[in-house]
């Protein structure tokens, strides 16, 4: 198809080559701290909703899978009820992304349900504002609108202690204007191709980084396939990358179990390209060993 987003993501990804450097090199520790929390890896879950299809309670195990694996879980929506229940029983650090519904009051009103829970961290997916025909967006019969910054700053007040993060993020303004609502981060993503044409989130983190430097986390989602595709995100400036489709089918072969797995195999992979390019940490890590094609 013209215009596919997720294509030109992946053939990006794929023109950064990397080089070596083995002299002085050993292997490194892959430990993130992210909002005061310490995790085994910089790759976590990114946040998908409606995994039925995968498992019975798909998000629930996903959360298993990212607490194994001692990782970040994102979740999006919730498909049956009382799921945000079993979620946050599994004990994971999760993230829960909210849409942006038309009315403020209920955005606040998920925020406050999800702090009584004891989540990890709140934010919004605020490229579900449209749909694809010139109108606002409607999912699973819910009506949305776009958020203006004065609406945001709210969200992030409602929230409280609890960290505030943005998905949907892919300029440099908007990333600027998370900053002013007071936001801990932000996920670069194009929500999988929601417009065609997009921008490879890979392209324009580098950029969004120097406009705010250590001021956000930044989280970088779509089209992460490998631990050699987290490399090229953290090498670029991301602090974590999110994972989704590529969890899916060791989701459905082995629930929580496979999730972890993938994690932890992507994780070392990683590990092993970091070894190869001498950074011991992912704090120590730079774009200084990739080149573009």
């Amino acid at each position: 198809m013209a215009g596919d987003s997720n294509k030109i993501t992946r053939e990006y990804f794929d023109r950064l080559l990397i080089s070596t450097r083995y002299i002085d090199s050993e292997l490194p520790t892959t430990e993130v701290e992210l909002f005061g929390r310490k995790f085994a890896t910089p790759i976590g879950t990114s946040a998908l909703s409606h995994l039925e299809g995968c498992h019975e309670k798909g998000t629930a195990e996903l959360a298993k899978g990212a607490k194994l694996a001692d990782a970040i879980n994102f979740v999006g929506m919730e498909s049956y009820e009382g799921e945000i229940d079993d979620i946050a029983a599994a004990g994971a650090a999760t993230v829960r992304i909210i849409k942006p519904h038309e009315k403020n009051e209920d955005v606040i009103a998920r925020i406050n349900k999800v702090k009584e829970l004891g989540v990890f961290a709140v934010g919004m997916d605020i490229d579900h504002a449209y749909n694809g025909n010139g109108g606002y967006d409607v999912v699973c019969g819910l009506p949305m609108k776009p958020k203006s910054l004065a609406d945001m700053k709210s969200f992030v007040k409602a929230a409280g202690d609890l960290p505030f993060i943005v998905k949907g993020v892919l300029s440099v303004e908007d990333a600027v204007k998370c900053v002013k609502m007071g936001a801990a981060g932000i996920v670069i993503s194009h929500h999988h191709g929601i417009m065609p044409y997009s921008v490879p989130p890979l392209m324009v983190l580098p950029e969004i980084k120097e406009a705010v430097g250590d001021k956000l986390k930044i989280f970088l989602d779509c089209g992460v396939e490998s631990g050699v595709d987290v490399y090229k995100a953290l090498a670029l400036g991301a602090d974590a990358v999110l994972v989704g489709r590529a969890l899916m089918g060791p989701l459905k072969e082995n629930a929580a179990q496979g999730v972890a797995t993938k994690i932890k195999e992507m994780n070392g992979e990683l590990m092993a390209i970091m070894a190869r390019t001498g950074f011991k940490s992912v704090a120590e890590m730079d774009e200084s060993c990739l080149y573009e094609l």
